[in-house]
């Protein structure tokens, strides 16, 4: 399978937030978000199409390989968010943000609500792992809400008709409810999609806190922090983490069309933020 060939369905990045935020946006009913129509957004409905036909377990246990043994090089978090600038499309004419203004907007939300400087942090960091576009990955390997693999497919996905264009469809021992798991496991025993949650939370769960590390991990996992799915999967300790996750899902949603950071006034206050958790360089 030519996992790179596939045409990148979103014009940038940045759409896929934007989608994401007026999916769930405060205040929309569950009949309302749960609508999803083939013709209704044809770029979504691409991206999805591809997303859940190439995501495999086979695919997902050799993206772990290749990126979860962190062994791209040491650069300090302030390099890697310098790196993911270069995302920036100068073409875009709804917005001129760099990608640290997007990761300050985040922050900064979460600071006026006065949560804790860790908490703050993972606003910051949480987009890191984007990267993996800059590393050559699809989109559809990067963004997208994610789900367990080797297991059965929940109705809660978004366009789940569409796994039956992936392979391991076709597999019977993937497609029961547990799959090649055992109930209540732990999400740390189960494999998800691959995409920029796992890459993020990979190269910072040394520097951070458990509650930081399942924000995370698992921000993107959307059908089950917001609509309760796999939970047949999760253990206790994942039960009480996902308050946290629930918690900074609202900062990931709904910060973005907040006005521009004042990124001069405040980078001294990141800088001691970063350097207070993290050393001069961490593994990527």
């Amino acid at each position: 399978m030519q996992y790179g060939l596939d045409r990148a369905p979103l014009q940038k990045l940045d759409d896929w937030d934007d989608f994401v935020a007026a999916r769930y946006r405060q205040g929309k009913s569950e009949e309302e978000f749960r609508i999803y129509k083939a013709d209704a957004n044809p770029t979504v409905t691409e991206f999805y199409r591809q997303n859940h036909a190439h995501q495999t377990l086979d695919f997902v246990l050799s993206k772990k390989a290749e990126y979860c043994g962190l062994n791209r090089g040491e650069k300090s978090i302030w390099e890697m968010a310098e790196y993911l600038n270069t995302l920036v499309d100068d073409s875009d004419p709804d917005t001129d943000l760099t990608q640290i203004e997007h990761l300050l907007q985040t922050a900064e939300a979460i600071r006026n609500d006065g949560h804790p400087r860790w908490f703050i942090l993972t606003g910051f960091v949480h987009d890191l792992g984007k990267v993996l576009c800059l590393y050559g990955e699809p989109q559809w390997a990067v963004v997208g809400d994610t789900f367990p693999v080797g297991c059965g497919y929940s109705d809660q996905i978004v366009f789940p008709e569409f796994f039956a264009a992936n392979p391991d469809s076709n597999i019977p021992g993937y497609q029961t409810e547990t799959g090649i798991y055992e109930k209540n496991c732990g999400l740390d025993k189960v494999h998800l999609s691959f995409g920029h949650d796992e890459y993020i939370y990979q190269a910072t769960r040394r520097y951070l806190p458990e509650e930081a590390q399942y924000m995370l991990r698992y921000h993107s996992f959307y059908p089950a922090h917001r609509h309760g799915a796999y939970r047949h999967l999760m253990n206790e300790q994942d039960e009480r983490m996902f308050e946290w996750v629930r918690k900074f899902n609202q900062y990931d949603l709904y910060s973005k069309g907040r006005e521009r950071p004042k990124t001069q006034e405040i980078l001294p206050y990141y800088e001691d933020l970063v350097s207070e958790f993290f050393p001069d360089k961490i593994a990527w």
